[in-house]
């Protein structure tokens, strides 16, 4: 096991959408988990991406996270590599969150992991209608081999070191977020 390097990292988040939102278990604990996710990701210089399944049905990206998205993939398959997600990108470490987590998270973790890419899957961040399904799409996500972190240990498992020039921004990320 290795810790998640910063800088072979890209974020990317997934179908956090106006309609699909409301209808997520602890939505906004999941939003808000991904948001400050972002803001840190922004904060250290990594890439972040979003992802929207069927647009014209389910909406737009939440707009607090549309705008920390450095691009946003529409797409229609539930795995967003089928649609082109990080295509041409040499395989790298993935970190990634996004709704729902036993469909379109848990496919699309699942075809990164396929291509040859480390997939961190935060579960803090990520979310069901139903807490079963979330549950259960964590489960799977774990016997196929993609490690499960939470918002603070990829943000200090990017960081390393309390002496890292960022590392006060970050803390007051993390400190934000309510216990």
């Amino acid at each position: 096991m290795t810790l998640i390097r910063v800088d072979r990292s890209t974020l990317v988040l997934v179908d956090y959408q106006a309609r699909l939102l409301p209808a997520i278990h602890r939505s906004a604990e999941v939003l808000d988990a991904a948001i400050r996710l972002a803001d840190v990701a922004r904060e250290l210089g990594v890439r972040v991406v979003g992802t929207e399944q069927n647009p014209a049905g389910l909406g737009p990206t939440a707009p607090a996270l549309q705008v920390r998205c450095d691009q946003v993939l529409a797409k229609t398959h539930f795995d967003a590599c089928a649609d082109g997600l990080l295509a041409g990108r040499p395989a790298h470490e993935v970190v990634i969150a996004g709704c729902e987590s036993h469909v379109c998270l848990l496919q699309t973790a699942l075809g990164l992991a396929g291509a040859g890419h480390t997939v961190w899957v935060v579960a803090d961040a990520c979310g069901s209608r139903r807490v079963a399904d979330h549950d259960l799409g964590m489960q799977r996500l774990r016997d196929a081999g993609v490690r499960i972190v939470n918002v603070e240990m990829v943000a200090f498992e990017w960081l390393r070191s309390c002496s890292h020039d960022r590392f006060k921004a970050v803390l007051a990320l993390i400190k934000s977020a309510p216990l």
